[in-house]
């Protein structure tokens, strides 16, 4: 099965380098990352007396990981640690977000030999893969070489649980290759088992992105945020994050109509995919609305519309915004992540189609700090404000909610020390 896999990888990687080149000249970039992803230019080993390497895929994955990572380096600072990406925009957002770490990388291309070029580079003691990263040959040449796994921050999805079930004589091998699952719920703990995982190698540890702070912003960024979109204190906002295709027609032909009831409120468009803000851009302009990009607006310069086109600003946005709006949920692509506005005491609302965080959607709305918005009514009453008190106390249960679910963190420091000192990694768990 391991050298079917491999196969299909390479010719995967066959079709798709003259894509990778052409993109790469059209963008003027840097090989780097298809180098190192070969085990080609990699950094050093960092000094320590433990090696950790901690891999994330993309964004999303790297914000649950610097506080993590974080803690880790102040009760260890003794301990190098390794951290690696998959996507060039996880790379940008961890040159920021994780200064903790002592080397940056890409993540290699999951084939025996790369994997068996980063192990022993890296001689890690424990190789840390965050929520749903399962590399069969990088789990392979970990378990071979001796090497602990441990997964954090574990979700399984409904699509990813019906993959895993067709391909359990696959995942059964695959998952024995991980000392221990952190997982975030009952509900992926239950489908990780389902699928083959042993029940003793799985324990709830909580959502690590439950840990942000609203101190990782200070005052004086919102402030100078401010002054530089031209955004009045007599200005709503709501700001709109991780949009999908298909909904930003939908927000906008909501921001439209309540126009004609207010205009004192603005709308942070942040499409998931910078690719497309063109594309939503005209989409404004189609609409009578004044839209500028984050990267070219001028101070002084008026708008109805700001396009987020940056990467890695969007819990600065949510900071500065009067409400929040998940994106994904409109359309049925599952939703995307709502602690960063609940971080900064926003009231958050989503569409119905929350299926990837089914878990928080219900509990921030049990305590009535979230809303699901069904109708061109809901979405227009949202861009109106029209009971501002209601959603004061909304935006204190968001934050209230996130902080009753935090402390993964500190769980998981726990069984990363009991791995390292050859302990029980569950106990205490």
């Amino acid at each position: 099965m391991y050298i079917l896999y491999s196969f299909l990888l390479a010719l995967a990687l066959a079709a798709l380098l003259p894509v990778y080149f052409i993109r790469l000249r059209l963008r003027e970039g840097k090989p780097l990352a298809l180098a190192q992803r070969l085990g080609l230019g990699l950094p050093a080993r960092a000094p320590g007396r433990v090696s950790l390497w901690m891999h994330a895929v993309s964004v999303g994955e790297v914000l649950s990981l610097q506080k993590l990572a974080r803690e880790v380096k102040d009760r260890h600072p003794d301990w190098a640690l390794h951290v690696s990406v998959l996507t060039q925009a996880g790379m940008e957002v961890a040159r920021k977000k994780l200064a903790s770490a002592d080397r940056l990388f890409f993540a290699p291309l999951d084939f025996g030999w790369t994997a068996r070029r980063f192990l022993r580079r890296f001689e890690p003691g424990l190789l840390i893969l965050a929520e749903s990263e399962l590399w069969p040959n990088l789990l392979r040449q970990a378990r071979k070489s001796g090497r602990g796994v441990l997964l954090v921050n574990g979700r399984v999805s409904e699509r990813s649980f019906h993959r895993y079930r067709r391909l359990r004589f696959f995942t059964g091998r695959l998952f024995g290759d991980i000392a221990l699952f952190l997982v975030q719920t009952e509900q992926d703990r239950e489908r990780l088992i389902g699928s083959g995982a042993r029940p003793e190698r799985v324990r709830i540890s909580g959502n690590l992105k439950c840990e942000i702070t609203p101190g990782d912003i200070d005052p004086e960024t919102l402030k100078r945020r401010r002054e530089e979109i031209s955004l009045p204190r007599s200005k709503k906002l709501v700001v709109a994050g991780s949009t999908r295709e298909g909904e930003e027609t939908l927000l906008l032909e909501a921001f439209r109509e309540s126009r004609r009831a207010r205009t004192d409120v603005g709308l942070v468009l942040a499409p998931r995919h910078m690719d497309r803000v063109a594309e939503v851009e005209k989409a404004c302009g189609e609409r009578g609305l004044r839209a500028r990009r984050r990267t070219e607006i001028r101070k002084g310069e008026e708008w109805d519309v700001l396009l987020l086109d940056t990467i890695g600003e969007l819990s600065e946005f949510y900071a500065l915004g009067d409400a929040a709006f998940v994106g994904g949920s409109l359309v049925p692509w599952g939703g995307h992540n709502l602690l960063e506005p609940a971080a900064y005491g926003k009231p958050i609302f989503f569409g119905p189609h929350m299926k990837n965080f089914a878990f928080l959607a219900d509990v921030f709305t049990a305590a009535g700090a979230a809303r699901v918005v069904r109708s061109p009514g809901d979405l227009r009453d949202m861009f109106l404000f029209p009971d501002p008190a209601g959603l004061r106390v909304q935006g204190e249960k968001s934050l209230q909610t996130l902080k009753s679910l935090q402390g993964a963190t500190a769980r998981t420091i726990k069984v990363i020390e009991n791995m390292i000192a050859g302990l029980n990694p569950a106990e205490g768990i």
